[in-house]
């Protein structure tokens, strides 16, 4: 398992902003994550009280961002940062997620990726139910430099 605190180190989102608590587990090409932020009345994402299934689609793409921060750390390569660009067949099966209790689940999984992109599936359930599935592209930028 890979703490919140390691997760810092992996995407760009921090503090608040970084939606994910924990990585369950995680292979080259999936990841599967938790997070208990949801309930939060100060959840960066909420308005007018409330955090809107919408925003699962923030969630996945993050677990896309953790999985490629896993990717390149494990293999010793600088990370590309990535934009979200696309959003396809997201499937919204609630209205709202602060009311559920208890944790939310993710996962990402790999679907393509060339030289300068990738593509996604995502899916984020609770207490075993399906809240939220889609697919998601991400450009990639350069590589930053590697320290010296």
């Amino acid at each position: 398992m890979i703490p919140r605190q390691d997760i810092f180190d992996l995407i760009p989102h921090q503090h608040a902003m970084c939606l994910w608590d924990e990585v369950v587990e995680w292979d080259a090409s999936r990841i599967r994550l938790r997070a208990h932020n949801h309930r939060d009345p100060t959840h960066p994402l909420r308005s007018n009280g409330r955090l809107r299934a919408v925003h699962l689609c923030e969630y996945g793409a993050q677990a896309m961002a953790v999985h490629g921060g896993l990717r390149g750390r494990d293999s010793g390569e600088a990370v590309r940062p990535g934009m979200l660009v696309a959003l396809r067949g997201v499937d919204l099966r609630v209205a709202r997620i602060d009311d559920l209790p208890g944790v939310l689940e993710g996962e990402a999984e790999v679907l393509m990726e060339g030289g300068s992109s990738q593509q996604y599936a995502f899916r984020i359930h609770h207490a075993g139910v399906l809240l939220a599935e889609g697919r998601a592209a991400v450009v990639l930028a350069d590589a930053p430099p590697m320290p010296r």
